[in-house]
C-alpha cells in the first residue's frame, strides 16, 4: 500500500508578489505622473511663446502699415495678451542698402526675460 501524499494547492498570491506588484504599479503610476506633469509645462510654454509672437507680429504689422519708413533706433511697448503682458522692443538698424531696414521685434515677459525675437527686413515705400 502506498502512503498518501497530500498535496497543498495555492490559493492566491504570496505576500512578496503582492508587495512587487504594488511596486511595479506605482512605478508606473509616477513615470505617468511626470510625464502628465511635462506636457502641461509644455503647453504652458507653447501658449505663452504665441501670445508673444502676435504681440512681435503686431508691431511689425503695425510699422508696415503705417507705410513711414522707420528710423534707425530702440523703441519700447507694451502688449497685453488675453491677460498677459508682455514688453516689446523694437529695434531698427540700418543695412548696406540705404533704401532697407532691419527690424527686430524681441519679447520679453513682465519679469523682463527674453521670450521670442522675429527679425525682418523693411523697405523704403516710393
Amino acid at each position: 500500500m502506498r502512503p498518501a501524499i497530500h498535496t497543498r494547492r495555492a490559493r492566491g498570491f504570496t505576500l512578496v508578489e503582492v508587495l512587487v506588484a504594488l511596486t511595479i504599479v506605482a512605478l508606473c503610476l509616477a513615470a505617468g505622473l511626470r510625464a502628465a506633469g511635462a506636457m502641461t509645462s509644455n503647453s504652458d510654454r507653447l501658449a505663452i511663446n504665441s501670445l508673444a509672437q502676435w504681440c512681435a507680429e503686431n508691431e511689425l504689422t503695425e510699422m508696415r502699415l503705417t507705410k513711414a519708413f522707420p528710423g534707425i533706433g530702440d523703441n519700447s511697448v507694451s502688449c497685453s495678451q488675453l491677460g498677459r503682458d508682455f514688453n516689446v522692443k523694437m529695434i531698427v538698424r540700418g543695412t548696406p542698402n540705404p533704401n532697407f531696414r532691419r527690424v527686430e521685434a524681441q519679447v520679453f515677459d513682465d519679469r523682463d526675460r527674453p521670450l521670442l525675437t522675429i527679425t525682418t527686413i523693411v523697405g523704403r515705400n516710393s
